[in-house]
């Protein structure tokens, strides 16, 4: 089916929509742009060079799609912004493509991105994430799959989320958080595991408790987070889960939020 395009939208000849897409008036759509099947655009969105964008997307008024990085190392390279299917981009929300040649700002598939939510150069986004109200994501981040930012969240650069984490309202954090775990408060710190997103998740509850068992090794006890790290490996029950932390713990460059030793 045809798409239905509003002629007062303003859109590059040049760029390529797909099948069955809905763009409202005042839509602007440069040249280098490339959406799927199904999207719909409203009023007042940017969709600007490097976009990539696949199926079944909802774009809310006021977004800018590609904006340029807000990084003092860009010089006008060409890069791009990858975005999946089934996201929901509310309000206002800012999308930056990736700073150098060939680089890429990926956002997965069954996103939601709250009004004013802004994500910046070169950070990779995975599956079924939440992004609260006014909510900042610096650049050369990654979050994994499962995570829920609440309202006003900040990740500063090159930090990382693991799957499963959900980040309280306010809370500004410059170390990484490991997965299935809630952090929050000032300064930031472990607030326990994530109950509620590995329960959904299909998690078994016995799996819970050991994953349970080993943030206790890392977060209550008196040893450095490497020490932790083989305690996991020697006393909790082996699961992929508990892999998935001990991957991620073991590659942490920044450090674990609250713990002020490796």
């Amino acid at each position: 089916m045809a798409s239905d395009i509003s002629p007062k939208a303003e859109i590059s000849p040049k760029a390529k929509i797909g099948q069955n897409c809905k763009i409202f008036p005042f839509v602007y759509i440069e040249d280098d742009v490339v959406i799927g099947d199904n999207c719909i655009i409203f009023p007042f969105v940017s969709i600007l060079n490097g976009t990539r964008m696949g199926n079944n997307n909802k774009v809310h008024q006021g977004a800018v799609l590609a904006a340029l990085p807000q990084d003092f190392n860009f010089r006008g390279e060409k890069s791009e912004l990858i975005i999946g299917n089934y996201n929901i981009i509310r309000e206002n929300v800012v999308l930056n493509r990736a700073t150098h040649t060939g680089g890429q700002t990926v956002i997965g598939n069954h996103n939601f991105l709250m009004e004013g939510a802004h994500i910046s150069h070169d950070t990779k986004v995975g599956d079924h994430c939440v992004f609260g109200y006014g909510t900042k994501i610096a650049g050369d981040c990654e979050v994994g799959n499962g995570v829920i930012f609440s309202t006003s969240a900040i990740a500063n650069a090159k930090t990382r989320v693991g799957e499963g984490a959900m980040i309280q309202a306010g809370t500004t954090f410059s170390k990484d958080v490991p997965p299935y775990i809630v952090v929050g408060g000032n300064p930031v710190g472990y607030q326990g595991p994530n109950k509620t997103m590995m329960t959904a998740y299909g998690i078994e509850e016995k799996v819970q408790k050991h994953i349970a068992n080993a943030y206790r090794l890392v977060f209550n006890g008196q040893n450095s987070v490497f020490d932790a790290v083989l305690q996991i490996k020697e006393q909790v029950p082996d699961s992929p889960e508990i892999q998935n932390i001990i991957r991620f713990v073991e590659a942490t460059k920044l450090g674990i939020v609250g713990k002020t030793t490796f």
